[in-house]
């Protein structure tokens, strides 16, 4: 089997890689190959030594910065990880004979705010990021295309757009919500959800199909291109976040934490997926319902484990 290593190994999307190594993975011809130390992507000499044990056919580069209020708050040390982090890593894979596949993992938040006429928002829209951490990641995209121009690998980027599902942190808006949910339902906090603005729509897609699209992505994506993943579709958070009361028949209210507000926050999010689903056989499959289900028992194991922890000390 092809060798495979992805970055940011403990993070959301690489611990559903984790999950799916024995499944969705290796049915693509993968096997995934894990660090044996800690690696720093700002430490050339740590990269060097990940990449000579790995010894990949292909990289999905998921590792960096990526919460925004963080972004606003170290603007430098975004920059750092996420454009310099994955130059240093491109070096050291040019740097120990690397000539396979480098997927980037970029961000549908590189659009900015987009004319709401102009969605569903395709790869032909110019990037205007509206925040620290989309001005890393646009960068980065830049980067990488100068890299895809000048070396016979093939690279190519992914945008993400909102994805969600077991295991991300409570950080963001669904998994915050799932967590609050739990913790009512054990009678660990009143019956009120804090929240941001709840009056913004997103393009909310599975992390189980967006490991998909990647997967799909390295058997048939092309050199130098970048590709949307997302549903294609457009949810109002305060919808989902009702879709969640009903699901869990919970009656709470719902608060908003000025905290929890963020700069620059976008109105409306929606993607085109067209291009990659043109490009391989990639459809998203997961239903939201589902999606929605997974995160609110992950959330309920999460609380249930955490209560217990704090009443055996």
């Amino acid at each position: 089997m092809k060798r495979l290593f992805i970055t940011g190994q403990s993070g959301f999307v690489g611990l559903a890689f984790e999950r799916l190594r024995d499944h969705a993975v290796a049915a693509h011809g993968w096997q995934l190959v894990a660090a044996d130390h800690a690696y720093d992507l700002l430490d050339r000499a740590t990269l060097d030594q990940v990449l000579q044990q790995a010894r990949p056919d292909a990289v999905i580069h998921l590792a960096g910065q990526t919460f925004i209020p963080e972004a606003f708050r170290d603007p430098a040390h975004t920059l750092d990880v996420n454009l310099k982090g994955t130059l240093n890593l491109l070096q050291a894979l040019q740097r120990n004979g690397f000539g396979g596949t480098f997927l980037y993992v970029s961000s549908g938040d590189v659009y900015g705010k987009v004319d709401p006429a102009l969605l569903p928002v395709s790869e032909q829209q110019p990037a205007r990021p509206q925040n620290p951490y989309a001005v890393s990641k646009a960068a980065a995209e830049l980067l990488c295309y100068q890299w895809s121009c000048n070396l016979p690998w093939r690279i190519l980027v992914a945008r993400p757009f909102n994805h969600i599902g077991p295991g991300q942190r409570e950080d963001f808006v669904i998994s915050s919500v799932a967590r609050q949910l739990a913790r009512i339902r054990l009678g660990l906090q009143e019956p009120r959800i804090l929240v941001g603005d709840v009056d913004v729509s997103r393009d909310f897609l599975d992390v189980e199909d967006v490991i998909a699209a990647y997967l799909a992505l390295l058997a048939s994506g092309q050199n130098g291109e970048t590709y949307n993943v997302c549903s294609g579709k457009e949810y109002l958070v305060r919808d989902m976040i009702a879709s969640m009361l009903y699901l869990t028949e919970t009656d709470a209210a719902i608060e908003q934490d000025p905290a929890r507000l963020r700069p620059s926050d976008l109105r409306r999010v929606k993607g085109s997926n067209q291009k990659i689903t043109q490009a391989t056989a990639w459809q998203p499959a997961i239903p939201m319902q589902q999606t929605l289900l997974s995160v609110l028992a992950d959330w309920d194991a999460r609380v249930a484990a955490e209560s217990a922890a704090q009443t055996r000390s």
